[in-house]
C-alpha cells in the first residue's frame, strides 16, 4: 500500500513552499471571477466605443428594460394599461421641456431624459396647445395685416383649427410610426444598429414640437422677416434634438442609408414649419370687392382699398 507521502501532488508543495518564502504574494482562486484591472479593460474595448454604449444606452438602461419588462402588464384593453403612459409628473415634464429648448451637444434626449419613463402626458398636450396657438395666433395675424382697410370685416376662421390638428398630430404620430418601422427594420439587418421604441419616438417628436408654442405667438409680427428668421431658429433647435437623438441610433448603418434617414428626418420637419407658416400667416391678401358709393353730380364712383385709386364712371355705363 502506497504511504501518505507518496499520495501528495508535487504542485501544491511547491505553492506552499512559494507562499512559505513570499507571504504577501498575490493569489487566484478557481472560485472567485478574474477581475481585470481598470487601465487594462479600457485597452481591451474599441476606442470610442464606450461612449457610444452609454450614449444609445446599451448598458445599464437595457438591463432596466429587461427587468421592467418582467413586470405584469395590464391588457391593452384596459384602462390601467393606458394610464402608464401619462404616469408622469410635473418636474419630469419640465425636465424634459428644457431639454427639447436647451439641447446638450452630444447628449442623446431619449438617454437623459425619456428612456427611464417615456410618456405621452407631454407630447399629447404639447400638440393641442401648439394647434389652438397657430390657429389662434394666425386669425390675429390677419386680422392686424388688415386692420385699418375700410373694406375688411374680422371673420374668425375656425377652419384653421381642424387644419392645424390633422397637421400636427399626423406629424406626431405617423412620422414616428414610419421612423419606428424603418429601424426596426434596419435592425434585422444590421446587429449594430439600436432601435427605439414607438413610445419613445412619439415623445421624443412630441417635446420637439414645444418650440414652436412661443414661436407661433411671436409670428403675429407683421414682418415677413422676423417670421422667417424666428422659424429657422426654432427649426434649428428643435431638428437638433431629433439629429442627436437618431444619427447614434443610424451611424453604424451603411453611409448613404444613414444620411438619408436623417436627411429626411429634418426634410419633414422643415416641411411642417415652413407650411405652418406659409398657410397660417403668410397666406396671400385677398382683394376685397370695392363698395359702389353713389356721387351727387349723377357719377358713380368705385373706391377701391387695396390700392386707393379712385375712377369715375359716368352714367351711361350703367
Amino acid at each position: 500500500m502506497a504511504a501518505a507521502d507518496d499520495l501528495k501532488f508535487q504542485e501544491f508543495d511547491d505553492a506552499a513552499n512559494l507562499l512559505a518564502a513570499n507571504p504577501g504574494a498575490t493569489t487566484i482562486s478557481i472560485d472567485e471571477p478574474v477581475q481585470i484591472p481598470k487601465n487594462q479593460r479600457s485597452r481591451l474595448q474599441e476606442p470610442g466605443r464606450e461612449e457610444d454604449d452609454e450614449l444609445l444606452g446599451t448598458d445599464d438602461s437595457d438591463k432596466t428594460e429587461l427587468l421592467a419588462g418582467q413586470k405584469k402588464s395590464a391588457p391593452f384593453w384596459t384602462f390601467d394599461y393606458y394610464q402608464t403612459f401619462f404616469d408622469v409628473d410635473t418636474y419630469q415634464v419640465l425636465d424634459r421641456i428644457k431639454g427639447s429648448v436647451f439641447p446638450v451637444p452630444g447628449k442623446n434626449f431619449v438617454r437623459l431624459y425619456i428612456r427611464s419613463n417615456p410618456d405621452l402626458y407631454g407630447p399629447f398636450w404639447i400638440c393641442a396647445t401648439l394647434v389652438f396657438t397657430i390657429a389662434v395666433s394666425g386669425n390675429l395675424s390677419n386680422f392686424f395685416i388688415h386692420l385699418g382697410k375700410p373694406t375688411y370685416h374680422y371673420v374668425p376662421e375656425f377652419r384653421k383649427v381642424s387644419i392645424a390638428a390633422t397637421t400636427i398630430y399626423a406629424y406626431a404620430w405617423l412620422v414616428p410610426l414610419a421612423l419606428w418601422g424603418f429601424l426596426m427594420w434596419r435592425n434585422s439587418k444590421v446587429m449594430n444598429i439600436v432601435s427605439y421604441s414607438f413610445l419613445e419616438i412619439v415623445c421624443v417628436y412630441g417635446y420637439s414640437l414645444f418650440v414652436y408654442i412661443p414661436t407661433a405667438m411671436l409670428w403675429i409680427i407683421p414682418e415677413r422677416v422676423v417670421r422667417w428668421v424666428l422659424m429657422m431658429f426654432s427649426l434649428c433647435l428643435s431638428g437638433s434634438v431629433l439629429v442627436m437623438t437618431f444619427w447614434p441610433a443610424v451611424r453604424d448603418d451603411n453611409r448613404r442609408i444613414a444620411l438619408a434617414t436623417v436627411g429626411t428626418i429634418i426634410l419633414l420637419h422643415a416641411l411642417l414649419s415652413v407650411g405652418c407658416l406659409a398657410y397660417f400667416f403668410d397666406a396671400p391678401e385677398v382683394d376685397f370687392p370695392a363698395p359702389i358709393i353713389p356721387a351727387h353730380n349723377g357719377t358713380t364712383v368705385i373706391t377701391k382699398s387695396v390700392n386707393k385709386v379712385t375712377m369715375p364712371v359716368s352714367p351711361s355705363v350703367q
